[in-house]
């Protein structure tokens, strides 16, 4: 992924990543560490999970994330007074000095990840260097945009994949080495990953970091409205300022593979039968009476031979697939590569949503976006919704898609290991 020779007016700079003094908890005026990171903002599934990680402790970090006021200011007031005030009594201190940090998560059956957080140079989607798969939704970025000018921080890392070229002077030769020293930190959380940090303030490997990563280009893995919101509250700061840089954990894929999941969808207030019967003539459905891992298996087998969904929330769940090939013809744009004309998302949002069940992809009323597939299909069944139950795209797709500078329909994909909020923040005033 070496951007060298892509532009021949100007030189490409590739990714500048630089060090910070973070911010982080004090363990000794917490209950853990594990009791006070939370997942990213967007994979909290609310208000259930929300109210579970307030209450696992006073400090959580879902309190400065995902602040529960009336209104919206009131919530990112609440969010700055609360960072303030753990500041004021010392439940998060800032490192003495800037570095990097190497991240390490496992999950104790295999899956190792490692990756590098620092403050990445902000740049626009025309340099080739920070690469987005995704479309984004204008309320969302409006909204976290709020937070970060009331709290004046960037309170969670975005998740940034690269490909290394595994020479011993790469920067996932000093990860490695750096994760054999005692860590700065360690912690297990309660879906049993567990988490260690190191800082990296040396100047020889901060040099050998920076001047390797030089040479790079990223795609954006997971917090694409975080960086539309880092490059919004760039543009309203003269530079230079600190609003020039985001705070990233940048993971090399080559070495770290990540797992490629779905985002489901859940329609408010459209029942599954409702759904199902507007289906008539223009997919082929089956009902499932089968419990929803062998679902899962069925959707997955679907999948390979073309478009395919599960619907549920009636206590069943329902393959919809085998579009009608001159619907498709009729609601997919033409103007696009193949591939994304027919991604499953492009379905699901161009002919599903848009067409035949008229629901607006980016109305909060209408429609949630959930990780969690249980969940999804729990919330369904409780609130006469339908879910709606996706397959995963292949890590190749999207990258390819990105490089030909074509975004897929938001919230297409799930990369994870995601990292935890609240192991290091980055605070801009200091």
């Amino acid at each position: 992924m070496n951007t060298a020779g892509h532009s021949e007016a100007t030189e490409r700079r590739g990714l500048e990543l630089t060090p910070f003094r973070g911010l982080r908890y004090d363990p000794d005026l917490v209950g853990s560490l594990a009791a006070v990171t939370s997942p990213p903002y967007d994979v909290v599934v609310r208000p259930d999970g929300l109210h579970h990680l307030q209450d696992a402790d006073p400090h959580n970090i879902v309190r400065l994330i995902l602040p529960q006021a009336v209104t919206p200011s009131a919530r990112n007031e609440q969010a700055a007074d609360t960072l303030h005030r753990w500041l004021s009594e010392g439940v998060l201190t800032t490192d003495p000095e800037p570095g990097l940090y190497v991240y390490e998560q496992s999950d104790g059956n295999g899956l190792l990840q490692r990756g590098v957080i620092g403050a990445l140079r902000l740049s626009d989607p025309s340099e080739g260097v920070v690469l987005p798969h995704e479309d984004v939704m204008p309320h969302v970025v409006a909204d976290r945009a709020a937070l970060m000018r009331a709290t004046s921080a960037n309170l969670e890392p975005l998740l940034l994949t690269y490909r290394g070229n595994g020479s011993p002077a790469d920067t996932t030769t000093i990860v490695e080495r750096i994760a054999e020293h005692p860590a700065l930190l360690s912690t297990t959380t309660e879906d049993g990953y567990s988490h260690r940090l190191w800082s990296v303030t040396d100047p020889t490997d901060l040099a050998r970091i920076q001047t390797d990563l030089a040479h790079h280009q990223a795609l954006i893995a997971d917090g694409h409205h975080r960086w539309a919101t880092y490059r919004r509250l760039r543009a309203e700061h003269p530079s230079p300022s600190p609003w020039d840089y985001g705070l990233v954990l940048l993971v090399d894929t080559a070495r770290y593979p990540l797992r490629v999941r779905a985002i489901h969808r859940l329609l408010h207030g459209l029942p599954v039968a409702d759904a199902l019967s507007s289906l008539d003539g223009l997919f082929r459905v089956r009902r499932l009476e089968v419990p929803l891992p062998e679902a899962l298996e069925v959707l997955a087998d679907a999948a390979c031979a073309g478009n395919a969904f599960l619907l549920a929330g009636d206590g069943a769940f329902h393959l919809v697939d085998h579009p009608d090939p001159d619907l498709l013809a009729r609601t997919i744009p033409a103007d696009r590569p193949a591939a994304w004309r027919t991604l499953d998302a492009t379905v699901l949002h161009a002919t599903l949503l848009d067409h035949v069940w008229l629901i607006p992809e980016d109305d909060p009323a209408r429609i949630a976006y959930i990780h969690d597939t249980a969940a999804t299909v729990r919330k369904a069944e409780r609130d006469g919704g339908t879910a709606v139950l996706m397959h995963p795209v292949r890590e190749e797709v999207v990258r390819d898609l990105a490089r030909q500078g074509v975004t897929m329909p938001r919230k297409s994909t799930s990369f994870g290991p995601k990292p935890a909020s609240g192991l290091v923040l980055r605070a801009l005033d200091v």
